[in-house]
């Protein structure tokens, strides 16, 4: 099969998995719930970092992570010391690296900038996302390990939603039929970075 007939079946069958999702989205809320539970045993700890235009955001996940009992290392600006996007992303994305952390979340005015650097480092995968819908998907096809969101873009509940779908959803998760390729996928992109 070539490489085209290839992309068009998998772009097909990703409006079945899209439409799949929204059913998923709409079923009931005690095995969500517990489906959240289970893909998250493994994720533990959370890097978190935010540039000086998204700290009430990063304030507002923090405590919701540690309220669901996630260990959150805040490695960006605080209200009392003030650092640019480009160097709390580039201390995040080192210590995603080096494996000192199981996601990372980043947070400045539109989540571009912060991605923008966080996806410079080999391993580290970063997604911008606009909708809860993203967040699943960033996770299930593009196996992300970093969330990237903007404060002028989310309300704080919302990115709430968000980021626990972030943290819940596995790689290939509702997509077995495109299983093999995304995880065949994922190693060429990787490749692709000096």
């Amino acid at each position: 099969m070539d490489t085209h007939t290839t992309r068009r079946t998998f772009l097909a069958n990703s409006a079945t998995a899209a439409a799949a999702f929204g059913a998923l989205a709409g079923a009931g809320h005690a095995s969500a719930q517990e489906g959240k539970k289970m893909a998250t045993d493994n994720v533990k700890k959370i890097l978190i970092a935010a540039d000086p235009f998204a700290l009430a955001l990063k304030d507002g996940i923090v405590a919701h992570l540690k309220q669901k009992g996630f260990e959150v290392v805040d490695m960006g600006a605080t209200a009392e010391k003030q650092i640019p996007y480009f160097e709390s992303a580039v201390a995040v994305s080192k210590a995603l690296q080096a494996g000192q952390g199981d996601r990372a979340i980043l947070f400045c005015g539109t989540g571009m900038g912060m991605a923008v650097i966080a996806n410079r480092f080999k391993g580290v995968t970063a997604s911008v996302v606009e909708s809860i819908f993203a967040a699943r998907m960033c996770r299930a096809i593009n196996d992300a390990n970093a969330l990237c969101l903007g404060s002028m873009v989310w309300a704080e509940w919302m990115a709430k939603e968000a980021v626990d779908v972030f943290l819940a959803t596995g790689f290939t998760e509702g997509m077995d039929f495109v299983k093999d390729f995304l995880i065949d996928a994922r190693a060429k992109v990787e490749a692709i970075r000096p």
